[in-house]
């Protein structure tokens, strides 16, 4: 359940800070006061893209901060604990700059568009103003049934089994097309891949044999830099070594007479005996490097022979065993394709392998197809289509595709003793509005999320149909919360509670405000919403009636 919705600089939105009770909530106000806005920040929070466009005029960035609960042990706690997020509930914020850059967070962790969508799924469930529209088309009919199903995952194993099959079928159609340049690039391949496992390329041993070919190709100058380091120090007349070793004897004699030379004293011997460890480091190293022409020539030849194969691929020599995995998997791929049987056998079980999923997914539209479609003519009878009827249409494909073994398609008679017709053809606005309700209140019956949000989609209906309609509402909002955007007044009368949203007006801005409304206040929004600007006592008596009968 939604507890808690923060909006800052959000559209018309300088700040608002909501909480939810649970039940059914209408959400009602004049025309274009930004009931819808509260919906869309909403959906922004749950997942939804963004633009600059959203960040209120003048601001830097807007944000927006919803909180749920969480119940224990359920699948959005598993879902928090698999991917390192608190489970103690549920806080989704979402920021966007002025340059349209977006962030998100879960439980204050950073957070992908795409795991907060997976969060959205857990949460709420938003049927906007266009959904209805939306029913004319025929893969979101297919998408709407799947979801009643609870069939997303299984129709998501149909389609990647079938781009398998497909795949494996191109590939053999492809063998068997062009043998010959099939034959062509494989003894290439065959030839160059050949050569990359002869140069035996490793990453540690070039890294090594550059050091060495610098360290062998610059020995000389390296023995003349020791050696004269070394005279320096110790060798010839003019070697320093001596003379300091001479002067902090005498130094350190001295310091019996005058105390205050101790410290120099002591700073000249550690310098003197560090120099007489760099003198013994340098004949060390002197020792140990020796001139070895022909390692070098060696080693050489072996950064020249890399070198020219990198060039040769125009890679750089590090990408040489990525390249080598490159061409060995082309050749065994082309090594397939010279295997009609490998290939005919690959094709066969992956033809397989879909037609099991798809033939599973068959079995849970159908079952959910009959059940829905007896729902929906049942709440077209409430919605004030008396005879009306719905069926979900599952049209056979018997060599199968991307979506499985049938297409879907929602069929309506709006009257009785007409035919059954296609929901795009036969049906009017209003009647695509009422079973476009009955389909949506029927569904997320089905649905896990624990908020439900109906933003205005009760436009095209009114009299008795919009009482049905809140009545429907208010029996889901009895296991579920449900949040509804209504113009109809019906609609709004049959709430649990009620906010009214308005536009005002301060220094020439305008920002949109939330009232919470209590039994008096609810009377006089009911009474606006039946009749206008003018509200007059048989409106007021009128509203009252009808927040009497909810």
């Amino acid at each position: 359940m939604l507890l808690r919705l923060i909006v800052r600089d959000f559209v018309i939105v300088d700040r608002l800070e909501l909480e939810f009770g649970g039940g059914f909530g209408a959400l009602t106000g004049e025309t274009g006061a930004g009931k819808s806005i509260l919906v869309d920040a909403l959906s922004l929070a749950l997942g939804e893209r963004a633009d600059a466009s959203v960040v209120r005029n003048g601001a830097e960035r807007a944000e927006v901060s919803a909180e749920f609960d969480v119940a224990p042990d359920g699948a959005l706690q598993a879902w928090l604990r698999a991917n390192d997020y608190d489970t103690d509930a549920c806080l989704l914020r979402r920021v966007i700059d002025s340059a349209g850059r977006s962030r998100g967070y879960i439980n204050g962790t950073a957070a992908t568009l795409g795991q907060m969508r997976e969060v959205a799924d857990f949460l709420a469930d938003i049927h906007g103003q266009n959904a209805h529209h939306s029913l004319l088309r025929s893969d979101a009919q297919r998408d709407l049934l799947d979801t009643h199903a609870g069939a997303q995952t299984p129709a998501k194993e149909v389609a990647a089994a079938h781009g398998a099959w497909r795949l494996a079928r191109e590939a053999r159609q492809a063998a068997e097309k062009d043998v010959e340049a099939t034959l062509r690039e494989r003894e290439l391949l065959e030839w160059q891949v050949k050569e990359l496992v002869a140069l035996a390329f490793n990453t540690a041993e070039w890294q090594e044999t550059e050091q060495e070919q610098r360290r062998l190709g610059n020995a000389n100058a390296l023995l003349e830099g020791a050696s004269a380091a070394l005279a320096a120090l110790e060798e010839g007349e003019a070697a320093s070594l001596p003379l300091l070793q001479h002067a902090g004897a005498r130094l350190a004699e001295l310091t019996a007479f005058d105390p205050a030379l101790t410290e120099a004293a002591q700073l000249f011997e550690t310098a003197l005996i560090q120099l007489e460890e760099s003198a013994l480091a340098l004949r060390r190293y002197q020792d140990r490097l020796e001139l070895d022409p022909a390692r070098l020539n060696e080693l050489d030849s072996r950064i020249d022979a890399v070198t020219q194969m990198a060039r040769k691929h125009r890679v750089t020599p590090e990408e040489l065993p990525g390249l080598l995995q490159t061409l060995q998997a082309r050749l065994a791929e082309l090594t397939l394709r010279a295997d009609p049987v490998a290939l005919a056998e690959r094709e066969r079980l992956t033809e397989a392998a879909f037609r099991a999923v798809a033939k599973k997914l068959s079995a849970l539209r159908a079952k959910t197809a009959k059940a829905l479609s007896a729902a929906v003519t049942v709440g077209m009878q409430e919605l004030a289509m008396a005879g009306g009827r719905f069926e979900i249409a599952l049209e056979a494909l018997p060599e199968g595709a991307a979506c499985g073994f049938e297409t879907v398609e929602f069929l309506v008679s709006a009257n009785a003793g007409q035919p059954l017709r296609a929901l795009a053809k036969v049906a009017s606005g209003g009647e695509l509005s009422r079973i476009g309700l009955a389909l949506q209140v029927i569904a997320s019956q089905a649905n896990p999320a624990g908020t439900l949000i109906f933003d205005e989609v009760d436009v095209g209906i009114g009299g008795r149909v919009a009482e049905i309609v809140g009545r429907m509402l208010r029996e889901l909002g009895k296991t579920r919360q449900v949040l509804c955007v209504t113009h109809l007044p019906q609609v709004a009368a049959r709430a649990d509670w009620q906010w009214s949203i308005a536009k005002q007006t301060q220094d020439g801005v305008t920002t949109s405000a939330v009232n919470v409304l209590g039994t008096d206040a609810r009377i006089g929004e009911i009474a606006r919403m039946l009749g206008g600007e003018k509200i007059t006592e048989t409106t007021r008596r009128h509203a009252t009636e009808m927040l009497g009968e909810s």
